[in-house]
């Protein structure tokens, strides 16, 4: 009897220990992804990857740029819609505030993709904080803030923005993501939200040649839809582009791939603890990427 219940007990122990390990990483995503080629790219490439569970993806607005469409945040909603349809797979979506946030009293953009962030923020077990990857404006993730600032603590945020001189220290915020929508990065700055960045200034190494993308990814169904994408944007004559969503999720996938340092911020940017990404295996990631591509099958 003594022998069934110590065998009965290493059983569930080995069992235990089995279902740790196949844990997934959770992950919400937040993504402009009709604004430019590079957010499906980086989306195909996390919503493909057996090691994370992606929670939910928002979609968000890029309604400042020079060359938005009329309904921005509904376009990359569609369009998230569209990369689901197109590798089989089934994630929560939502959408995000329609512009970005406002100028006084209520600031926050009340939407689906805010309030999600908020609920998952207050489901986490203590000690363990949301993890998100932003792609674009920081309108949702700002709004969720705002609206209940006690998630702040709960959250890790992982986004594309900024510009940073490592040697000076001086960081400025006149790039895409921050020009979208300053006052969510202002906010974020102020509170208490663990932020990993990647600046404009780094990412900007990760360039793709349109003749070897297509040469790498066509007549794969996936490839294909991804090269349509890339043909079919305003300037989709381009010889080459540099792909920026695909170096913060590769530094959520492979952090082992990123150089990432702790900075200070100045005064009026918080005077907070930020980790900054310095730099990161680019051929790595091309490597990666067309790799990942070309085996990917839609799950039964």
């Amino acid at each position: 009897m003594q022998t069934l219940k110590f065998l009965t007990t290493v059983v569930f122990l080995l069992l235990t220990t089995i279902l740790i390990s196949q844990e997934k990483t959770k992950v919400l995503l937040d993504a402009d992804t009709a604004n430019e080629v590079d957010d499906a790219f980086a989306l195909s490439i996390i919503l493909m990857d057996s090691t994370v569970e992606v929670t939910a993806l928002n979609a968000t607005q890029w309604q400042a740029s020079h060359w938005t469409t009329p309904k921005s945040m509904e376009d990359s909603y569609r369009l998230n819609e569209m990369l689901l349809g197109i590798m089989g797979v089934q994630v929560k979506t939502n959408r995000g505030g329609a512009e970005r946030m406002y100028d006084w009293g209520d600031r926050a953009q009340h939407s689906a993709a805010a309030y999600e962030i908020i609920k998952q923020a207050k489901a986490q077990p203590n000690g363990e904080k949301l993890n998100i990857i932003a792609l674009g404006a920081l309108t949702n993730v700002a709004s969720a803030v705002f609206i209940d600032p006690s998630i702040a603590k709960k959250l890790n945020l992982y986004w594309l923005g900024t510009t940073y001189d490592f040697d000076s220290g001086i960081l400025r915020k006149d790039d895409f993501n921050c020009a979208m929508d300053q006052y969510a990065l202002s906010h974020l700055l102020f509170s208490e939200v663990e932020m990993h960045i990647i600046p404009v200034s780094v990412a900007n190494q990760i360039i793709f040649e349109y003749s070897e993308t297509r040469k790498q990814i066509e007549n794969h169904f996936l490839g294909d839809f991804l090269l349509k994408i890339w043909d079919d944007h305003v300037d989709g004559g381009r010889t080459q582009r540099t792909l920026w969503d695909l170096t913060i999720v590769y530094a959520f996938l492979h952090p082992e791939w990123m150089q990432e340092v702790e900075i200070t911020t100045s005064k009026d940017s918080g005077s907070r603890k930020i980790f900054y990404y310095k730099d990161f295996d680019a051929e790595q990631m091309r490597t990666d990427f067309y790799a990942k591509i070309n085996t990917y099958a839609r799950p039964n």
